[in-house]
């Protein structure tokens, strides 16, 4: 977001207009993160969503084994290292540094995605 823009968000909100909603700001590019939680906070939950949905696919498609656990790793560190430093462009650092962004929440999403994958596929395909 450009100076002008930050200057019109920040007016607005002196004029007595409410604060975007973090998930308006998440899903609109460049956006002003006031506080540093706030964007941890989005980080996280887009974490949880990629897990459920590949949770999801890997069983319906009666994935199994390793390969995908690895793609999963993949795909859930790409899609979110893509979506802070291109679309939002946030500086790494603030925020303690790219690896610090990559593993917001990975293990809890791992988990959530572990649990989801396992009940779909037996459900589905356990005899």
């Amino acid at each position: 977001m450009t100076n002008g823009s930050k200057r019109k968000e920040d007016a607005h909100e002196a004029n007595g207009g409410a604060r975007p909603s973090s998930w308006s700001k998440a899903l609109s590019g460049k956006s002003v993160w006031h506080e540093k939680d706030e964007f941890l906070d989005v980080v996280y939950w887009f974490r949880q969503i990629i897990a459920v949905v590949l949770g999801v696919i890997w069983g319906v498609a009666p994935l199994k084994g390793f390969l995908g656990i690895a793609i999963f790793c993949i795909i859930n560190a790409g899609v979110l290292y893509v979506y802070f430093s291109s679309f939002q462009q946030v500086d790494e650092e603030e925020y303690g540094g790219m690896w610090e962004l990559t593993k917001e929440g990975f293990m809890t999403s791992f988990a959530l995605f572990l649990v989801v994958w396992i009940i779909f596929y037996t459900a589905l395909h356990y005899d």
